[in-house]
């Protein structure tokens, strides 16, 4: 459970300086996602879960 904390903490930090430091970039990204077709959003959402449970996997792998 620890983990799981301290993961949602760490993206909470992440998400939080984005909005913080570039508000503007985050609004322009947005509507390029906007434009994407769904199935393209789709597949993005899907990178980045298997990009996380790689980095999950290798962290652990780690000793992390």
């Amino acid at each position: 459970m620890g983990m799981i904390l301290l993961a949602f903490g760490l993206v909470l930090i992440v998400e939080g300086l984005a909005y913080a430091l570039a508000p503007s970039l985050v609004e322009r990204m947005l509507e390029a996602l906007r434009a994407l077709p769904e199935s393209a959003r789709r597949n993005v959402g899907l990178l980045c879960v298997v990009s996380g449970l790689i980095l999950l996997w290798g962290a652990y792998q780690l000793g992390f």
